[in-house]
């Protein structure tokens, strides 16, 4: 058993060889709000080794409802700063590269020169997701990706499963028609999503950015849907990173 206290549960489920392979891992987490900031906290709290942040956004006040990592005291403050503090606070050991950029094809290829053993893809802009999706597959990077948990209600019809598999969620249908385009296999490609059917959500502008409903309209969201795809993702990877089967 090992002798470090703050991970004992987790080794004991997952054996001595599973928190070892968590402990040398690096994972990075695109998107750090509502669906990003708890995937990181379980990652984080798992063990994982090595965490890259990437995220260019501050938070604001409108953020609270939601996200994990914003609270009256980071208002104002990088995502990735709050998220760096946070990790340090769950596990001091753990190592934190930061990353603020904006993800796009210019910035691609230095963060994956990081070389991720694995990525959370918590981005809600359909362009950089995208890109960051094509990307991780043809490099053959490990990821999971979190589609729209926005005007979603119903837990229980929270999936993990395959992105070409996906019903009732508008981003993950624009995603497969982009992605399909590009000749990627969308049954290699794993998600998060919901099969609630809700009106309105998703819907592409002019600019090929996400919108809800109407152009640059803001999307309701409840912050135990956005945590629980966040904390599925990070279960997900947590058991492939130990190599984990039950």
């Amino acid at each position: 058993m090992s002798q470090n206290e703050r991970f004992m549960r987790t080794e004991i489920l997952l054996g001595e060889d599973g928190m070892e392979c968590l402990k040398n891992a690096r994972v990075m987490v695109v998107g750090l709000g509502a669906v990003g900031g708890y995937a990181l906290e379980a990652l984080a709290r798992a063990g994982i080794g090595t965490l890259m942040l990437v995220d260019f956004d501050v938070f604001d006040r409108s953020n609270i409802n939601r996200q994990i990592l914003a609270l009256e005291s980071t208002i104002g403050i990088k995502k990735t700063e709050a998220a760096r503090c946070r990790v340090a606070e769950i596990n001091p050991d753990c190592k934190v590269v930061v990353k603020d950029v904006f993800v796009n094809a210019d910035t691609l290829p230095a963060l994956l020169a990081e070389k991720p053993d694995f990525v959370v893809d918590a981005i809600d802009a359909l362009n950089p997701k995208c890109c960051l999706i094509e990307a991780l597959y043809h490099a053959q990077i490990p990821f999971i990706s979190s589609m729209g948990a926005a005007l979603k209600t119903d837990p229980a019809k929270i999936k993990y499963g395959k992105l070409g598999a996906t019903k009732n969620c508008g981003l993950a249908k624009f995603i497969r028609k982009r992605l399909k385009k590009r000749g990627l296999d969308l049954n290699k490609i794993f998600c998060v999503s919901s099969e609630e059917q809700v009106d309105g959500g998703f819907i592409e502008n002019e600019e090929g950015e996400t919108a809800g409903g109407r152009v640059r309209n803001t999307l309701g969201s409840l912050p135990t849907i956005t945590a629980i795809f966040g904390l599925i993702i990070a279960n997900e990877a947590i058991k492939q990173i130990a190599h984990f089967s039950k």
